[in-house]
């Protein structure tokens, strides 16, 4: 691990920007996106390409303020293309998707994002990744007055230009009030079925050799890693909206380079960025 970039990289990433708005800046292996850097360093593989990747949920308070929470979504990484992992859409109010397709759209593919089941936790993939797979997992039915039904999604992306630059990212919301909030025991079943079945979803990539990056609201703040693992990262040390990696086979190198909050002003949820920068090795 390190925690220096230099002059160059910090150019590249946004110069100033980056120190004033991405905070602590640390380097970590695994595998995903960042834009080219020094010339010759990955010399076996591929350039690193830098990789946004955010988790949203937008929330229902003020839902006059959600339009501008997905813009702020959209702009995270100000000049590039965020991948999302988005938690909370269409739950009780309608109007989200279109907000969506309007700021995520020809540039991007929205995975899920009508899918007559997991629509809640779509996820938007910008085109310089294509979707070679994806799975939906239901996870629990819902609960009158209580929660929705819960799924897991989950694509598998390759770099357009890159075969073999992939990895998976999965995203999911677990059920409120089970192990924060209230603290009602008889919702734990529900939540530690989700949490079994995450870990298995990202499992099974792991255990192909793939990088799996995972998004969620996890409603518990003491949970921070789905699959109990050393090997699995975690970008931030508190709080239930969390992004975390799980290294593959060495194949794919990920780096995570920096982090930052974006408000939403629509509840208690802001949306949390990690910027990583990923290559082929």
């Amino acid at each position: 691990m390190t925690n220096r970039i230099s002059r160059r990289q910090a150019l590249m990433l946004g110069g100033g920007a980056l120190a004033g708005t991405l905070g602590s800046v640390a380097a970590v292996h695994a595998a995903s996106a960042a834009e080219p850097a020094e010339a010759g360093t990955a010399a076996a593989g591929t350039d690193w390409f830098r990789l946004p990747i955010i988790t949203a949920n937008i929330g229902r308070k003020r839902l006059g303020a959600r339009e501008a929470a997905i813009r702020a979504v959209r702009n995270g990484d100000p000049g590039h293309r965020p991948l999302v992992g988005w938690q909370e859409i269409s739950e009780g109010d309608s109007g989200e998707p279109a907000m969506i397709s309007r700021h995520f759209g020809p540039n991007y593919r929205n995975a899920f994002l009508r899918d007559p089941g997991s629509f809640r936790v779509p996820i938007s993939v910008p085109r310089q990744w294509k979707i070679l797979a994806s799975k939906r997992t239901f996870v629990h039915g819902g609960i009158a007055h209580v929660t929705p039904p819960r799924w897991i999604n989950e694509v598998m992306l390759e770099h357009v230009n890159h075969p073999g630059l992939k990895f998976a990212l999965i995203n999911s919301h677990y059920i409120a009030n089970a192990y924060n909030g209230d603290r009602k025991p008889h919702l734990r079943d529900e939540w530690d079925r989700h949490k079994k079945l995450h870990r298995e979803r990202v499992l099974a990539h792991h255990a192909k050799g793939h990088l799996v990056i995972w998004t969620a609201d996890t409603n518990n703040p003491n949970y921070d890693r789905a699959t109990g693992q050393d090997s699995e990262r975690k970008v931030f040390a508190n709080g239930i909206d969390r992004i975390n990696w799980l290294p593959g086979d060495g194949k794919v190198r990920l780096d995570l380079l920096g982090k930052k909050i974006i408000p939403l002003n629509v509840d208690g949820h802001d949306a949390r960025l990690a910027l990583f920068r990923i290559r082929l090795a």
